[in-house]
């Protein structure tokens, strides 16, 4: 009666999750003592409690839920101290009934992770069972998690993501990888040069909902409970233009660096690498196309990874996934701690190793600090609404389509919104006439939500990617020169005025030119400035304090905004040039 699946039944006895220790009466396993905060819940036992004792666990696994974004682990067995414990099979049974009850009157489901066994200070033998609870938001129709694939072009990436969303394995000459590709130049090529977005879903019992039993993705929408939408970027340097503006304008949660067992860490991957550090963005790695390899191949190329892994600029733990038991333990870790990084190996041809990708990212939570993203999406939805405008398509019947997230405040329906800055530094008004979210549609978008705007009649051709989308009364501020605080993570020579670069600020791309170094003539790898910047071709909308990364051939650099000259949309076409 514990909601099904007894999912991961890992190893017993001998293996501890992460941090446990040892195993016999002279030295007790523990786990960290619980946390006040946080989705994780330490219980010893939950055998027949009063109805006021019962009153007070439902509030209890609301708490954990609200923490958790909607998914909660409990951890039955356990003191609240981590002591390892356990429980007789019948007290087990009882204590999962009771949490049963408690997730019914919640409306969650629960799912056993796995069971282990203790053989601290008793001859009977005793269990620690491991479960996720999991229940949806009231105001959201699924728990969300944006995941960017990064990797060297040809690492497996498209194939990869067509073999989990797809539910049908690779013949090992791209098949799976056709349904995922938009141009016919890819199809040709087998070479990923746009941005695309793919779905994977589990419902509440955590099995996985694909194309494989549903026919569109508003029925895959409508089985889960959650949603990993996969951010499908370029792996080609041709195309590194792209994969940046896919980091710095999705706002993904984090990343999955790809890179292949039989050439290892080669090409754009050090790249790729480097970008999720530059912006922050957690990342986990999958070692593919085991199939093609010895296992002495592929075991370098684990050691070489933990090697980069380790270095000073990384400072990242490496930690091989090899069992489900790992995957949980991984999941929950990576969750915790920035610098986990889980690492997979697998195949898209023979699927080995593929259940515990699928395991990881069923348990791994919506967002990370949960307490701080909760109240950071609370006040910025409190804010004006400001819509970045990633995408423009035109779709018959329908109109002009924008693509992107919604920054800040709340987006419906019918709402009067003003676009913009166009050439001229001008704002100009629209209405949304209709939302969809993950290509079903949608009432109303809150901060932080990716979604399609269908603008009706509004001209396309005065659209462009980079544009802002936000409420008529922001008033907003645009401009063509701004200062930033910049290193420069490499230049061949010397970095100085009348340098042009291309700048990427969130969905801002566009070539600048280097006006002013601030204190210094010029610039070396390594060194930090102030640096004025002008836009060549046209005003953008700016915010200071917003990340900033900009490229121009081998020279790279990051930084942030620190000041932003504001200009009246008169002045516009007179300050630019």
């Amino acid at each position: 009666g514990a909601g099904g699946s007894s999912g991961c039944g890992g190893p017993k006895g001998k293996k501890k999750n992460g941090r446990n220790r040892g195993g016999k009466a002279n030295n007790p396993p523990y786990l960290p003592p619980e946390a006040e905060d946080g989705n994780i819940e330490y219980k010893l036992k939950l055998v027949n409690p009063s109805q006021y004792r019962f009153e007070h666990l439902v509030t209890q696994m609301k708490w954990r839920l609200q923490e958790g974004r909607g998914e909660a682990v409990y951890q039955i067995g356990v003191e609240d101290n981590g002591l390892l414990v356990g429980l007789a099979e019948e007290e087990m049974r009882a204590s999962l009934k009771t949490l049963h009850r408690m997730a019914e009157k919640v409306g969650a489901d629960i799912t056993i992770l796995r069971e282990r066994e203790v053989d601290y200070d008793s001859d009977m033998p005793r269990k620690i069972t491991e479960v996720l609870v999991r229940k949806v938001p009231d105001n959201q129709q699924f728990l969300d998690l944006r995941v960017a694939v990064l990797g060297n072009v040809d690492s497996g990436k498209s194939t990869l993501l067509g073999v989990l969303t797809q539910g049908e394995l690779d013949n090992g000459r791209g098949r799976a990888r056709l349904n995922l590709f938009r141009h016919l130049h890819e199809i040709q090529s087998g070479r990923t040069s746009s941005i695309s977005f793919e779905i994977l879903g589990f419902n509440s019992k955590g099995e996985v909902v694909n194309y494989s039993d549903s026919r569109t993705a508003e029925e895959i929408c409508e089985s889960s409970s959650k949603m990993i939408t996969f951010i499908d970027l370029a792996g080609h340097h041709k195309y590194l233009h792209t994969t940046i503006f896919g980091l710095t304008s999705y706002c993904p949660d984090c990343a999955l660096l790809l890179v292949s067992a039989n050439t290892g860490i080669a090409g754009t991957t050090r790249e790729h690498l480097g970008l999720a550090l530059a912006l922050k963005v957690p990342f986990f790695i999958v070692v593919s196309k085991v199939d093609l390899c010895a296992k002495t191949t592929v075991e370098r190329t684990v050691r070489q990874l933990e090697r980069v892994l380790k270095q000073p600029g990384c400072h990242k733990v490496p930690m091989l996934v090899t069992s489900e038991d790992d995957a949980v333990t991984a999941a929950q870790q990576f969750a915790q701690s920035p610098n986990i990084t889980p690492i997979f190996t697998l195949s898209s041809v023979s699927g080995e190793s593929l259940d515990l990708l699928k395991v990881f990212l069923n348990i791994l939570p919506p967002l990370t600090n949960s307490k701080e993203q909760s109240k950071e999406q609370e006040e910025l939805m409190q804010q004006l609404t400001e819509f970045q405008v990633d995408e423009i398509y035109t779709v018959p019947e329908v109109g002009t389509v924008v693509g992107g997230t919604l920054s800040s405040g709340i987006c419906r329906e019918g709402d009067q919104l003003v676009v913009g800055p166009t050439d001229d530094g001008r704002f100009l008004e629209l209405r949304v006439c209709s939302i969809q979210r993950n290509r079903s549609a949608c009432r109303v978008l809150r901060a932080g939500q990716a979604a399609t705007l269908a603008l009706g009649d509004f001209d396309r051709a005065l659209l462009r990617k980079g544009m802002v989308m936000v409420s008529p009364e922001m008033n907003p501020t645009i401009c063509s020169v701004f200062e930033a605080e910049i290193v420069l993570l490499f230049h061949a020579t010397t970095f100085r005025r009348g340098f042009q670069v291309t700048v990427h600020v969130g969905n801002v791309r566009q070539t600048a030119v280097v006006e002013k170094i601030h204190a210094k003539d010029k610039l070396r790898t390594g060194e930090k400035a102030v640096v004025r910047f002008r836009f060549l071709k046209h005003p953008e909308y700016l915010k200071v304090g917003a990340k900033l990364l900009f490229r121009e051939g081998v020279t790279k650099g990051i930084g942030h905004v620190t000041d932003v000259q504001a200009i009246a949309a008169g002045e516009a076409q007179a300050n630019m040039g």
